[in-house]
């Protein structure tokens, strides 16, 4: 592909420094979220009322219901996702005392709280079911709904905006594995600018990106973006490695050496468990995480027998643009 021989503009490095965390600077009172009892007296009002009047769950709003508590709770996490340690996790909701589709609709009007609830697929779904389907990973099946483990990835890289917030409410952890990991591109940004700032300034120019099969059948199968960018004082990021080397391969046009090379440098600060947390998330958590500045990953799992494997109810926000999954034209 063609490269923007641009010159490039790096931020400074002391930006967005409550961010830049690493294993040793951050612990779980960071990012844990106690949930108030007067929160689950709310959703009890809000589930007792759905089922005495049953509503489609994309119709629901915040507004129709009494709840402040909430809504506070929410805002909280919306104030740690923007200006602290962009990992929220709000433990716990009684899942447990409610149906499955009870359950998706508080992940929504808890989503709802937090800004614009947006598609995750072609076809306009906004609630997405992370679990394992038995399906094959291939083209256009995710990891997302197979057992396999996750490398360091944001969600929705190849979009015109990638989601804001990606949002995991657990309906149902895994019976072995499915450990969560979560690292800061802040921190890879700033180490990248000390180790090889050549190589970070590559990444502030387009790569290919594998669209996912998540388009039109006439539409290019291939997005141009960057990794980084910084505009308006705010740093942000798009990384799946694996789908830039398969947008290349579906460019018909193999990754310049410079970015290659960027690529793998990135993916050394990433990988290096220094710059990584790690643990469960367990029935009932809520985990919030500011996709544009942190990346999250998983280990393979394992289920058990009884039909109640791992199951992850998956919300995106988005403010720019319609919710529908690009939000604006592709380009």
């Amino acid at each position: 592909m063609r490269v923007n021989q641009l010159t490039v503009h790096l931020p400074p490095e002391d930006i967005e420094r409550p961010k830049a965390w690493t294993r040793a600077t951050i612990s779980p009172d960071r990012w844990t979220v106690p949930l108030p009892d007067a929160c689950v007296e709310e959703l009890d009002q809000v589930v007792a009322s759905l089922r005495a009047a049953p509503r489609p769950i994309e119709s629901l709003g915040p507004a129709a219901f009494s709840l402040r508590a909430c809504s506070a709770l929410m805002s909280d996490v919306r104030a740690k996702l923007e200006t602290d340690t962009g990992l929220a996790v709000v433990d716990r909701f009684p899942v447990e005392r409610y149906g499955l589709e009870e359950n998706r609709a508080i992940g929504w009007l808890l989503a709802a709280m937090l800004g614009q609830v947006v598609a995750q697929k072609v076809n306009g779904a906004r609630l997405y079911d992370v679990k394992d389907t038995g399906q094959a990973l291939g083209y256009g099946v995710r990891r997302s709904v197979t057992n396999l483990g996750q490398p360091f990835h944001t969600d929705g890289g190849w979009l015109w905006k990638p989601p804001a917030f990606v949002g995991l409410f657990c309906l149902e952890s895994a019976l072995e594995g499915g450990l969560s990991r979560f690292t800061s591109l802040v921190t890879a940004h700033h180490e990248l600018r000390r180790r090889r700032p050549d190589l970070l300034a590559r990444l502030y120019r387009p790569v290919p990106w594998d669209r996912q099969g998540e388009h039109g059948p006439a539409d290019a199968r291939v997005s141009a973006r960057p990794v980084y960018e910084f505009e308006s004082g705010t740093l942000a990021a798009r990384y799946y490695e694996d789908y830039v080397v398969s947008g290349a391969r579906l460019a018909g046009a193999p990754l310049d050496d410079q970015a290659r090379e960027a690529l793998e440098a990135m993916r050394a600060v990433v990988d290096d468990p220094a710059h990584w947390v790690e643990f469960r998330i367990e029935k009932g958590q809520l985990q919030y995480l500011n996709n544009r500045q942190f990346a999250h990953s998983r280990t393979a799992f394992k289920d058990g027998g009884s039909g109640q494997g791992r199951h992850m109810l998956r919300l995106w926000n988005r403010d720019e643009g319609s919710w529908h999954l690009e939000g604006s034209p592709a380009a």
